[in-house]
């Protein structure tokens, strides 16, 4: 297989701690070029990740035909605009989630990556973890019955007003940023989109953003999520999944740092003690990484990422239903956008 060339269209946070050093850890990928509207900032970043190239305009890296693909880390309003360019470009795209804060912007991404014929994917890096890879064989065979529930509890504090995920003019607030790895996780393991969703919203009286959601979902066949989510609390990670004949229990869910070994816990919930419950360590991984290597490879034979389009357009209508049931108090249908399978 040969190497993918990445550019990186803007030195946030995440590009730093996260994709870049997994960008370049990984087989099959080389990062040579970054981006910044601001040179300095993309002069430096250049340096201390040994960047070939650096430049001062995101539309000067795109009109580099060597690269071959964008990771987009910039603030959420951007992620579509940027998406389109690079499509045109001729680039595979992997931009952060989420992707488009509209199924309407979703379906244009979609038209034009099909138009393109490039791959665009949204980076939920969970779903190529040891943990959740060994979670979703699990309900997949039955070993715990069939899947009931899912419930995700995913906080932070943050109170800079500079930050973009404070500025609801940009796509900031607790919903878009980590309510859609909520959203994102009961899809994965129920293997299909929610029929319906509730939610309701507590906004920061200064900045503007929803700083806490909680919310439900319910899917075909009668299972459902319960979420809350806020940029505003202690920081805490958790997930369950409750099935018929047992529960998972996860360890650092959506954050899990590379050099842990993840604790899946399965308990068959014949006590509340816990006395039967086995714990399976999962091996070292940086999901980051494995997340490239198979974007790489889904490039390369069409074999490591075959949904993506589909789950981002699923995620899309999910975030729109759950911003309109927010609104309106009641719950609120999910828009269709690919085929309903059934309940793992």
């Amino acid at each position: 297989m040969t190497n993918l060339s990445w550019g990186i269209l803007g030195t946030a946070g995440i590009a730093r701690k996260a994709m870049s050093p997994a960008l370049t850890a990984a087989e099959s990928c080389r990062v040579t070029a970054i981006a910044s509207r601001d040179g300095a900032r993309a002069q430096a970043f250049a340096r201390d990740f040994d960047v070939p190239r650096h430049f001062a305009s995101y539309e000067a890296l795109l009109a580099v035909p060597e690269i071959d693909a964008v990771y987009i880390p910039l603030p959420n309003h951007l992620h579509v605009p940027l998406t389109l360019k690079a499509l045109a470009a001729g680039k595979h795209v992997l931009c952060e989630k989420p992707l488009a804060l509209t199924l309407a912007d979703a379906r244009r991404i979609a038209e034009a990556a099909r138009h393109a014929d490039r791959f665009v994917a949204e980076p939920f890096m969970t779903r190529h973890h040891p943990q959740w890879r060994r979670a979703q064989a699990l309900v997949r065979s039955g070993r715990i019955g069939r899947l009931t529930a899912v419930q995700a509890l995913f906080s932070y504090a943050n109170h800079d007003p500079a930050n973009a995920r404070n500025q609801p003019e940009i796509g900031g607030g607790a919903l878009y940023d980590i309510g859609c790895y909520a959203l994102d996780t009961a899809r994965f393991f129920f293997d299909q989109s929610p029929e319906a969703v509730s939610a309701t919203m507590e906004r920061d009286p200064d900045f503007g953003t929803d700083r806490m959601i909680s919310g439900a979902a319910r899917f075909a066949g009668g299972g459902q999520l319960t979420f809350t989510v806020s940029t505003q609390s202690a920081l805490v990670q958790q997930l369950t999944l409750l099935s018929t004949e047992g529960y998972l229990a996860f360890d650092s869910p959506f954050n899990c740092p590379g050099d842990h070994s993840a604790r899946l816990a399965i308990d068959p919930g014949t006590d509340l003690l816990g006395s039967r419950r086995e714990i399976q360590i999962t091996p070292l991984a940086d999901q980051y990484r494995l997340q490239a290597e198979a974007f790489a490879r889904h490039v390369h034979d069409r074999t490591g990422w075959s949904a993506a389009i589909d789950e981002m357009l699923g995620n899309a209508a999910a975030l729109e239903a759950c911003t309109r049931a927010a609104r309106s108090g009641s719950w609120e249908p999910v828009a269709e956008t690919e085929p309903r399978a059934g309940v793992a």
